[in-house]
């Protein structure tokens, strides 16, 4: 089938799909949920039988993860698979990750792993770390790999996410809980914003600990590992477990920073189906090839409004590049909105944008990707047309909120000089 075709089927699915109703279940305690797996004694197991059985009869779930929330699927079934990608919108060459309880499902899934990708799930697993393994042929739905020979696999670290999938039976694969190419929820709420009506139900499980989501690598026949999108996992503690000078991040890195037009689209005239999370997909060929992992190919993490990331040599020049732009923008009659950390607030005038929302501190990059996701989500509450984004250092878990920007202004890059 024509992979656009395909596109405009699945995004007709979606609009016009049988179910009315999402199940909504509140676990009894959403706080703190995800520190011990001792948690998951607080929580409601009736409503996570309820989910599994949904699970196993082909529905679609919402449930918590360290991560984001999950959009979970049998894996091994191809209606289920299908109503994922329907309810998402997402074109069908972007695989998806497969979620298991324990290392002993794994070898159902797969037909080796490397002994460096053995070391990281010691070290890693349960964790926000997904391995790129070879494929065992038949065993699961060909639309989960997207056609290629490997598959994403991660054991998630939160006991919600653990008992649905033991109690389900099955390998599910999951998606972030969002409509394609907006930003991943990290509560229960986003996903209702986003998929009410179009999935089967949603497990509520408090905030997600995390943030953004796992870090996907592929362990090389010589050892070297590969990082295809950064996450929760750094290239910083994946060294310390392959050795140093063995991770790649190449593939991660493939984003076009080049300085962009800081013109954001004429007010009114945005697309309206790339407003609503949906983004052409073009078939994969030799010269346009499937994405090895989710997040490679695709805009993805976009609030509504136009968004460009602003980069220079000193936080002075970016406040000051950046206060102007806001303040031609709010000439030309948009609604502006300023992403910046809590150092710099006081380099910019009273009210730079209609909306300004911080991240916290540089030096608590975990605050920032906990933040991320919710405050971009945030201007669009807010109806912002135009926001500017300050960047990050890209060491440690700084890369992966840099790429989520990146990916989120479809590596609109701005340079103050």
């Amino acid at each position: 089938m024509d992979n656009n075709h395909e596109e405009s089927l699945f995004a007709v699915q979606r609009r016009s799909g049988d179910i009315r109703t999402t199940v909504y279940w509140e676990l009894s305690s959403t706080k703190d949920i995800a520190e011990t797996s001792a948690d998951i004694q607080r929580v409601d197991q009736r409503d996570i039988a309820e989910a599994a059985a949904m699970l196993r009869n082909g529905g679609t779930v919402a449930f918590p993860t360290e991560t984001v929330y999950g959009l979970g699927a049998d894996a091994r079934n191809t209606g289920a698979v299908e109503a994922v990608f329907a309810a998402k919108g997402r074109p069908s060459d972007n695989p998806l990750i497969v979620h298991i309880a324990d290392l002993d499902a794994l070898d159902e899934l797969v037909t080796e792993v490397h002994p460096v990708a053995v070391a990281l799930m010691e070290a890693y697993w349960p964790g926000p770390l997904t391995l790129v393994l070879p494929l065992r042929p038949g065993v699961l739905s060909p639309l989960v790999s997207a056609g290629l020979d490997t598959v994403g696999v991660r054991i998630p670290d939160h006991p919600v996410a653990r008992a649905l999938i033991r109690a389900s039976g099955c390998p599910v694969a999951a998606p972030s809980a969002n409509r394609s190419g907006r930003p991943s929820p990290t509560l229960a709420s986003h996903v209702l914003e986003d998929l009410s009506g179009y999935i089967g139900g949603v497990l509520d499980g408090g905030a997600a600990g995390v943030g953004l989501e796992s870090t996907v690598v592929q362990v090389q026949p010589d050892g070297s590992v590969s990082i295809l999108r950064p996450g929760g996992i750094t290239a910083e503690q994946l060294s310390a477990v392959s050795g140093a000078g063995t991770v790649d991040n190449t593939s991660a890195e493939a984003l076009d920073f080049t300085p962009k037009s800081a013109a954001p689209v004429s007010p009114g005239t945005a697309d309206l189906n790339a407003a609503d999370g949906e983004f052409p997909a073009s078939a994969a060929t030799d010269k346009n090839p499937a994405p090895r992992a989710p997040g490679m190919k695709y805009t993805h993490y976009a609030p509504r409004g136009w968004l460009g990331v602003v980069d220079g040599s000193s936080p002075l020049r970016v406040a000051e590049r950046a206060a102007s732009l806001l303040q031609a923008a709010q000439l030309n009659g948009e609604i502006t909105g300023l992403l910046l950390f809590d150092e710099h607030i006081a380099l910019y005038p009273a009210a730079p944008a209609a909306c300004v929302t911080s991240l916290g501190s540089l030096d608590s990059p975990e605050e920032a990707a906990r933040s991320l996701y919710a405050a971009l989500r945030r201007f669009d509450e807010a109806g912002a047309t135009y926001i500017l984004a300050e960047a990050c250092p890209v060491t440690g878990l700084g890369a992966a909120i840099m790429n989520r920007l990146m990916k989120a202004a479809g590596g609109t890059l701005i340079d103050a000089g």
